[in-house]
């Protein structure tokens, strides 16, 4: 049975669909105040436009980090919609590091069509990447909500994090396959993805009145979820179906990124590390990608990264009971975190 299929995944796509209804408006007329060139090029990579400009039916994503901030609002007993400024803003935010990435990671498809670097150079990319994070300050600035100073000053320092965290990612692929501790890397990704959805938690706890500690303890919620997101991410990056996932079979593995499940295995001390460091200093051909992913397997980093996904996730839990005591009024974030947690694409 597939997450989509049980009745938290689809609590879960309910509450994305309602949150794209509110939220994509927003998006839509700020990507649109864009100069023309500039909108263009955003429009397309959200999927609402082709490459010349006609209307596209592509989807813009799941809506996952936009949608924490509004479960997030409303668990602290907010009305959703006051709370539609900031969850537009973050995902502004996670489509500026969406395009810096692909650029960055040379990927050449993204929600199964081609990157946006690659329709319209590199340069249109990265400008693009700018200004979206601009116009998410833009809406927080023009939003008049009480919260938004604060929660500005929490993404501001969110992306600092982000940046540190992918910084950190280019700097591994320089190094050697071996000379990467398994901690290093879990740092990297905590930053790398998890300070985004805690980030986008904590911006709808201060925009329903939260106070300091719960809205901390809601950004671990949200880390430890993103944490967890990113574990089984890593796996999809390996074993993922390429109809699904709209990207090649084994594509990190190809890039020689040294994902989670790849430095666990790696770090295993097992005769299949030292066969996977070996595969990761040449080049990935198809049969090498097979072998290294079967090295993956057998040098125990599939096994440890769905391990450490369910422990991130009880510790999520334990971080969002600390929060919101009654869980029933957090629903939405439980059934929200177990969607991106369960998925198997």
């Amino acid at each position: 049975m597939s997450i989509s299929e049980t009745v938290e995944g689809r609590e879960a796509l309910d509450l994305l669909e309602r949150t794209r209804a509110v939220v994509d408006p927003r998006l839509r007329a700020a990507l649109g105040s864009l100069p023309g060139p500039m909108s263009r090029v955003a429009l397309y990579h959200f999927g609402w436009e082709n490459a010349d400009g006609s209307p596209a039916a592509g989807s813009p994503g799941k809506a996952i980090r936009p949608g924490l901030v509004l479960a997030a609002a409303e668990a602290f007993g907010a009305a959703p919609e006051r709370a539609v400024a900031a969850a537009a803003a973050i995902e502004l935010v996670h489509n500026f590091t969406l395009l810096h990435d692909d650029v960055i990671d040379e990927d050449p498809t993204r929600r199964h069509r081609p990157t946006a670097w690659t329709v319209f150079g590199t340069p249109d990319a990265i400008i693009v990447g700018d200004a979206m994070l601009a116009l998410a300050y833009r809406l927080l600035a023009e939003d008049g909500h009480p919260a938004a100073g604060a929660a500005a000053e929490r993404i501001a320092n969110c992306v600092i994090e982000l940046c540190g965290g992918q910084q950190a990612d280019c700097a591994f692929e320089e190094r050697a396959p071996e000379d990467v501790s398994l901690d290093e890397c879990v740092a990297m990704a905590t930053a790398k993805t998890g300070a985004l959805l805690g980030c986008a938690c904590a911006v709808g706890a201060l925009y329903a009145g939260a106070g300091a500690e719960e809205t901390d303890a809601l950004d671990s919620f949200g880390r430890e979820a993103g944490l967890a997101f990113q574990l089984i991410d890593d796996l999809i990056g390996i074993w993922g179906d390429p109809g699904r996932t709209g990207k090649p079979a084994g594509a990190d593995l190809v890039a020689h990124k040294k994902s989670l499940p790849v430095v666990a295995a790696l770090t295993s001390g097992t005769p299949a590390a030292a066969e996977l460091a070996r595969l990761y200093r040449g080049h990935m051909s198809p049969s090498a990608v097979a072998l290294a992913a079967d090295a993956v397997d057998r040098a125990g980093g599939r096994d440890w990264a769905q391990l450490q996904a369910s422990e991130r996730m009880a510790r999520a839990v334990h971080e969002l009971s600390r929060a919101v005591p009654d869980l029933a009024a957090a629903g939405d974030l439980l059934a929200l975190a177990e969607f991106v947690t369960r998925r198997s694409r």
